[in-house]
Protein backbone atom coordinates (compact mmCIF):
# COMPACT_ATOMS: atom_id res chain seq x y z
CA UNK A 1 0.00 0.00 0.00
CA UNK A 2 1.77 3.48 -1.00
CA UNK A 3 0.32 6.70 -0.07
CA UNK A 4 -0.66 8.85 -2.75
CA UNK A 5 -1.44 12.72 -2.43
CA UNK A 6 -3.88 14.26 -5.06
CA UNK A 7 -2.76 17.79 -5.49
CA UNK A 8 -4.92 20.17 -7.89
CA UNK A 9 -3.64 22.81 -10.19
CA UNK A 10 -5.76 26.01 -10.69
CA UNK A 11 -5.27 27.33 -14.34
CA UNK A 12 -6.09 31.03 -15.37
CA UNK A 13 -7.93 31.20 -18.20
CA UNK A 14 -7.11 27.70 -19.61
CA UNK A 15 -3.56 28.14 -19.70
CA UNK A 16 -1.05 25.95 -17.97
CA UNK A 17 2.21 28.17 -16.58
CA UNK A 18 5.53 27.80 -17.99
CA UNK A 19 8.08 25.75 -15.98
CA UNK A 20 11.70 27.30 -17.03
CA UNK A 21 15.23 26.99 -15.63
CA UNK A 22 16.96 30.67 -15.26
CA UNK A 23 20.76 29.38 -13.74
CA UNK A 24 23.08 30.54 -15.80
CA UNK A 25 26.49 28.73 -17.38
CA UNK A 26 28.96 30.56 -15.66
CA UNK A 27 26.99 30.53 -12.52
CA UNK A 28 27.33 26.30 -12.34
CA UNK A 29 30.50 26.46 -13.50
CA UNK A 30 31.99 28.07 -10.12
CA UNK A 31 29.43 26.34 -7.54
CA UNK A 32 30.51 22.86 -9.23
CA UNK A 33 34.42 23.90 -8.90
CA UNK A 34 33.94 25.51 -5.50
CA UNK A 35 32.20 22.12 -4.47
CA UNK A 36 34.87 19.79 -6.47
CA UNK A 37 37.45 21.85 -4.57
CA UNK A 38 36.05 21.34 -1.49
CA UNK A 39 35.65 17.87 -1.46
CA UNK A 40 39.08 17.45 -2.85
CA UNK A 41 40.76 19.55 -0.06
CA UNK A 42 38.68 17.98 2.66
CA UNK A 43 39.31 14.42 1.24
CA UNK A 44 35.71 14.02 0.96
CA UNK A 45 34.87 15.45 4.34
CA UNK A 46 32.90 18.10 2.98
CA UNK A 47 31.14 16.43 0.00
CA UNK A 48 27.56 16.74 1.91
CA UNK A 49 28.23 20.76 2.25
CA UNK A 50 29.45 20.69 -1.52
CA UNK A 51 26.53 18.37 -2.64
CA UNK A 52 23.92 21.16 -0.73
CA UNK A 53 25.73 24.09 -2.82
CA UNK A 54 25.23 22.50 -6.55
CA UNK A 55 21.87 20.98 -5.63
CA UNK A 56 20.64 23.90 -4.04
CA UNK A 57 21.75 25.84 -6.71
CA UNK A 58 20.28 23.53 -9.08
CA UNK A 59 16.95 24.08 -7.41
CA UNK A 60 16.67 27.34 -6.74
CA UNK A 61 16.93 28.23 -10.11
CA UNK A 62 13.82 25.99 -11.59
CA UNK A 63 10.37 27.07 -12.14
CA UNK A 64 7.47 24.27 -12.22
CA UNK A 65 4.47 25.51 -13.60
CA UNK A 66 5.30 29.29 -12.70
CA UNK A 67 6.17 28.14 -9.15
CA UNK A 68 9.35 28.39 -8.07
CA UNK A 69 11.44 25.75 -6.28
CA UNK A 70 13.39 25.95 -2.77
CA UNK A 71 16.12 24.18 -1.39
CA UNK A 72 15.83 23.92 2.16
CA UNK A 73 18.58 20.65 3.01
CA UNK A 74 21.46 21.86 5.00
CA UNK A 75 24.74 19.62 5.19
CA UNK A 76 24.63 19.31 8.71
CA UNK A 77 21.64 17.39 8.11
CA UNK A 78 22.70 15.24 4.96
CA UNK A 79 26.18 14.56 7.21
CA UNK A 80 24.71 12.08 9.83
CA UNK A 81 22.96 10.65 7.16
CA UNK A 82 26.03 10.61 4.63
CA UNK A 83 28.07 8.76 7.41
CA UNK A 84 26.30 6.25 8.26
CA UNK A 85 25.44 5.44 4.40
CA UNK A 86 29.31 5.57 4.23
CA UNK A 87 29.71 2.97 6.76
CA UNK A 88 26.81 0.64 5.03
CA UNK A 89 28.71 0.47 1.94
CA UNK A 90 32.00 -0.60 3.45
CA UNK A 91 29.80 -3.17 5.69
CA UNK A 92 28.66 -4.51 2.77
CA UNK A 93 31.68 -3.81 0.69
CA UNK A 94 30.43 -1.68 -1.95
CA UNK A 95 26.31 -3.71 -2.10
CA UNK A 96 25.07 -0.76 -0.83
CA UNK A 97 26.01 1.82 -2.94
CA UNK A 98 23.32 0.55 -5.41
CA UNK A 99 20.59 1.57 -2.82
CA UNK A 100 22.78 4.68 -1.91
CA UNK A 101 21.75 6.79 -4.89
CA UNK A 102 17.63 5.91 -3.92
CA UNK A 103 18.40 7.46 -0.62
CA UNK A 104 20.09 10.57 -1.34
CA UNK A 105 17.34 11.20 -4.12
CA UNK A 106 14.97 11.05 -1.08
CA UNK A 107 16.49 13.55 1.16
CA UNK A 108 16.75 15.66 -1.60
CA UNK A 109 13.37 15.28 -2.41
CA UNK A 110 12.52 15.54 1.17
CA UNK A 111 13.96 18.98 1.36
CA UNK A 112 12.65 20.53 -1.80
CA UNK A 113 9.79 23.17 -1.34
CA UNK A 114 7.63 24.98 -3.44
CA UNK A 115 9.13 29.27 -2.60
CA UNK A 116 6.00 30.46 -3.60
Amino acid sequence: MTNQTNVTVSVNEGRVAESTFDGGLLSFIGWSLLGAALTFFTFGLCFPWALCMVYGWRVNHTVINGRRLKFHGRAIGLFGSWVKWLLLCILTLGIYSFWLFIALEKWKVKNTRFAN
